[in-house]
C-alpha cells in the first residue's frame, strides 16, 4: 500500500521546489509514496512557470485527510500571505514559511496522517529571522519528539557517516566530548544498522579527533582519554566497533569500504569525505527518532536557484531511504513479535 510522505518546502529562495518538482515529473515515483507537499501553492506555480514545467500537477489541500487517494500530489497550503519568492537571497519571509511547513509536517506525523518526512532545504540564516529556535532540523526533531539521544546520519549505498557532534563550533568540539556520548553514539549507530538498515551484525569503525589520531598521546589526548574507552566497553558489550582510526587515512586508503557505519567525532570531519564519495545521492538521516526523517545531502544553493540547473537525485533518494527505513522497521517489528521468526533468523546468521 502506497506510504503518505510527508515533504516540506524549505527555503523557497533556494532550489527546494525546483527539487521537489522534477523528482515528481517521473510518475514512477507515484507507485512508491503518495507525496503531500508542506507550503504554498503559490510558490509552486511560480516555479512551474520559472522552469516552464507543465506537466506537475497537484491537489491543494487546507490539511490532511486521512483517505487521501493514492498516484495524486497533494500540496498542504499553509502560506498565508507569506508566499513572496525573492529567488537566491536570505529573506525573513522565507524563514516564517519554511517553519511553518515544518511545524505543521511534524504535528500531522505525530497525528498519524502522514508516515514519515522528507524535509527540502533549509536556510540557518532565513530560519532565525523567521523565529525557528533550532541550529537544524536534527535539533528540532529531537526536541518534537522528545528523543534521548539522536545522530545525523548521512547514508549513501554501502556508505554510512555518523556523527557525535553536529553543528558545534570547532572550537568547543574538544569540550563537547565525552566517552559516555561516544558510547552512546556507537549504541545508536549500532541499533539504527541493525534496524533501520537491516544489516544483522554491523561493523562499526570509530574515528580519532586528532591528527594521526593522536599518535598515542603525542598530538592529542582525547584518543586515550575519551575515545577509546568507549570503544572498549562497545566490544564489551558485543558491539563490532573499531578505532580509533586517523581520519584522513581512513578514508584515503578505503578502509572505509570494509565498515557498515563510520563514527565521526565532528560535522566536517565525517560530512567533507562522505559528500566528496556521494554527492548527489547522499541522504541525511537523523537516527534515534521513533519516527522516519531523511533529507537531501545540500542545502538551498542560492547561486542556481530559478535557473533549472538543480539535481534531484540527493532528494529522490531521500524519498526511497525513507520509504526503505519505514519497511525495515516494520519488518524487525514483525519479526520480533514472533519468537519462532527470530530463533530462525538468529540460526540463518550463525
Amino acid at each position: 500500500m502506497s506510504k503518505k510522505i510527508g515533504i516540506t518546502l524549505g527555503d523557497i529562495n533556494g532550489i527546494s521546489a525546483e527539487i521537489i518538482i522534477k523528482t515528481f515529473l517521473d510518475p514512477a515515483m507515484l507507485d512508491y509514496c503518495t507525496p503531500v507537499i508542506y507550503g504554498s501553492v503559490k510558490v509552486l506555480n511560480y516555479y512551474r512557470q520559472v522552469l516552464k514545467i507543465e506537466k506537475f500537477l497537484f491537489q491543494p489541500l487546507r490539511q490532511v485527510q486521512t483517505n487521501l487517494t493514492p498516484k495524486k500530489i497533494y500540496v498542504v497550503d499553509i502560506a498565508e500571505n507569506i508566499d513572496r519568492v525573492e529567488v537566491g537571497k536570505v529573506t525573513e519571509n522565507a524563514g516564517r514559511l519554511a517553519k511553518m511547513a515544518l511545524e505543521t509536517a511534524t504535528q500531522d506525523l505525530k497525528n498519524g496522517l502522514i508516515e514519515a518526512i522528507v524535509t527540502a532545504p533549509i536556510h540557518k540564516e532565513a530560519m532565525k529571522l523567521g523565529g525557528f529556535e533550532f541550529p537544524g532540523h536534527t535539533e528540532f526533531f529531537t526536541h518534537a519528539f522528545e528523543a534521548s539521544n539522536t545522530m545525523l546520519f548521512m547514508v549513501h549505498e554501502q556508505v554510512r557517516v555518523g556523527l557525535v557532534t553536529g553543528h558545534v563550533p570547532v572550537q568547543q568540539i574538544s569540550a563537547s566530548l565525552n566517552t559516555d556520548k561516544i558510547l552512546q553514539k556507537v549504541r545508536l549507530m549500532h541499533h539504527s544498522l541493525k534496524v533501520d538498515f537491516n544489516i544483522p551484525k554491523p561493523r562499526i569503525a570509530v574515528l580519532g579527533l586528532n591528527p594521526h589520531a593522536g599518535e598515542n598521546g603525542t598530538i592529542g589526548t582525547e584518543e586515550n582519554e575519551i575515545i577509546l574507552p568507549a570503544v572498549h566497553t562497545a566490544k564489551k558489550e558485543n558491539i563490532l566497533c573499531m578505532g580509533c582510526f586517523p581520519a584522513d587515512a581512513f578514508f584515503g586508503s578505503g578502509n572505509y569500504k570494509n565498515f557498515d557505519g563510520i563514527l565521526a567525532m565532528y560535522h566536517d570531519q565525517g560530512l567533507i569525505p562522505f559528500k566528496v564519495l556521494a554527492f548527489g545521492g547522499g541522504v541525511n538521516f537523523t537516527a534515534g527518532l521513533p519516527i522516519v526523517r531523511t533529507s537531501p545531502d545540500h542545502g538551498t544553493a542560492f547561486d542556481i536557484a530559478g535557473k533549472n540547473k538543480a539535481n534531484e537525485s540527493s532528494f529522490r533518494e531521500a524519498l526511497f531511504v525513507a520509504l526503505d527505513i519505514l519497511k525495515n522497521r516494520n519488518e524487525h517489528a514483525q519479526n520480533h513479535a514472533n519468537p519462532l521468526k527470530i530463533h530462525k533468523l538468529k540460526s540463518e546468521t550463525e
